[in-house]
């Protein structure tokens, strides 16, 4: 049995309540003192026999309550520690100051292989074969910058973390697979990422494109996205990923335009240790490696080169790689996205672009239209753009005017929705007013106004509406030479296009 006395603190007073057990010759097996309490394990005292204990322990001046308990807090402390350590899912060692391994958790000895018990005790620089380790991690004080090692041929990030007590000096040693790594990378730089919500439009192209896009997230083979730059291809696979079953794994990305050749390798592969100057010391994990169960998502795949072209062909054969400089053969589980504003088909043609690579990545295609031909959209995503650009810049939130609105529509937008987005974004941050006009827009042509009544001269509403429509109708015609093509761009009927033609007198005979 196991009990608890809070005393006042005086010299010797937990002396005499020991002796008051001794007395009754119980067995005292455990004691924690910790002032104003005193805790006790005592296996051969009868619960019956705790009052009159009690009584003899509170005639001992300064004693004040008797209580039975459960588990000693010593001892309860070690039982969650020992929860805490076997709950973690990345190893921990914990090596005292001759960096030698004092405690293990139920994750580092399943990696290594070994019972718990075993596996404290040996040099830290000979469990990761890397003797220099030990002498390195002391000479330094047990700081040092994160660095890769090997554990039962498995490759970890060793990040150590210094104990500072003077008794208990050494460190706590965490390993870290590059899937690990990877989904922590994938938290920070995707955190607002959303799905299909996150991609806003009510055009039947755009709703077209999510129908199709639904079904092909579900699936595991290759996908590639088409479509012109800043039609939002990048969001289009966040939301294929997110509504994939890898959708709780890491999704990161690469962009093939942005980096050199060697670069982009070692990137996408990561490299061993000792692959070229400069390089991190134990190597470092690729992308591939990283999002082990997620999906990796190769932007501008059409600039790659020809020889990572070959290397990414033989990874979606089979799911295995080689780092750069590395020996030992790799596999992972990593779905691959990749877009491109280019056509690969001509690429193919004129041999700039792997015909058999060109096959294993157009194995599911999305198409994403440009923002010219889903024009009912382009002012919904004005008026979402300029609600963000408000909020950045702390003021509250302009409408457009009728000018602006129509500069907007007969803008062809060869920059797409990122386009669309700079526009508004200059346009608020640089107005001061509470409306945007067409002239804040800064667009070619937009401050353009009708010829025969001018915005601010009309008389009346039906005269400066009249005076809109016929300076849109005028700019958007000679791209759209015919009533029904007009009508396509502007999303609306054909006969009420071919009825303003014929009342503005347009095209002029």
């Amino acid at each position: 049995m196991r009990i608890e006395v809070t005393f006042t603190d005086r010299v010797g007073i937990a002396h005499e309540i020991l002796a008051v057990l001794a007395l009754r010759r119980l067995n005292v097996v455990g004691v924690e003192v910790d002032p104003p309490l005193i805790h006790i394990d005592a296996p051969g005292l009868d619960p019956a026999a705790l009052p009159a204990l009690s009584d003899a322990l509170r005639r001992i001046a300064g004693v004040q309550a008797v209580a039975a308990i459960d588990m000693l807090p010593g001892t309860r402390r070690r039982l969650h520690l020992d929860a805490l350590l076997a709950a973690l899912p990345d190893p921990v060692l914990a090596v005292d100051r001759e960096a030698r391994v004092v405690v293990a958790s139920a994750a580092a000895a399943q990696v290594a292989g070994l019972p718990e018990s075993r596996l404290a005790g040996p040099d830290l620089g000979d469990l990761f074969g890397e003797p220099g380790l030990t002498r390195e991690l002391a000479d330094g004080g047990f700081r040092m910058s994160g660095r890769e090692v090997t554990l039962n041929g498995q490759p970890f990030l060793l990040e150590v973390t210094p104990i500072v007590d003077v008794e208990a000096a050494g460190a706590v040693i965490t390993l870290f697979t590059p899937s690990r790594l990877g989904e922590r990378l994938n938290a920070i730089q995707n955190f607002d990422e959303g799905g299909f919500d996150r991609i806003l439009g009510e055009s039947p192209p755009v709703r077209a494109l999510k129908a199709r896009a639904a079904r092909v997230a579900a699936m595991e083979a290759p996908l590639l996205i088409l479509g012109e730059t800043g039609t939002g291809k990048e969001l289009i696979a966040h939301a294929c990923h997110r509504a994939s079953p890898r959708r709780d794994k890491p999704f990161l990305a690469l962009n093939c335009a942005a980096v050199p050749e060697n670069l982009a390798e070692s990137e996408l592969f990561g490299y061993a240790p000792g692959s070229f100057t400069g390089a991190q010391r134990g190597g470092k994990p690729g992308l591939l490696e990283l999002a082990h169960g997620g999906t990796v998502f190769l932007d501008e795949i059409g600039e790659m080169s020809a020889y990572l072209q070959a290397k990414l062909l033989r990874f979606l054969n089979d799911g295995s790689f080689r780092r750069v400089g590395g020996e030992r053969e790799q596999k992972v589980d990593v779905r691959v996205i990749s877009a491109t504003h280019r056509s690969l088909e001509a690429m193919v043609t004129d041999h700039s672009f792997r015909e058999d690579l060109f096959y294993r990545l157009n194995v599911l295609t999305l198409s994403v239209p440009p923002l010219r031909e889903r024009g009912q959209d382009i002012l919904l995503l004005a008026r979402h753009f300029i609600a963000r650009a408000a909020a950045q810049a702390r003021r509250p939130p302009g409408r457009l005017t009728p000018a602006a609105a129509a500069a907007l529509l007969a803008n062809r937008w060869p920059g797409n929705v990122r386009q669309l987005e700079n526009v508004i974004f200059r346009a608020v941050t640089m107005s001061d007013g509470g409306t945007l006009d067409a002239a804040n827009l800064e667009l070619a042509g937009a401050g353009m106004q009708s010829a025969e009544v001018p915005a601010e001269d009309a008389e009346s509403w039906e005269e400066a509406v009249d005076g809109f429509e016929r300076s849109l109708l005028r700019r958007l015609y000679p791209r759209f030479p015919s009533s029904r093509k007009l009508a396509a761009r502007l999303n609306t009927s054909h006969t009420m296009i071919a009825n303003k033609l014929r009342k503005y007198g347009i095209p002029e005979r």
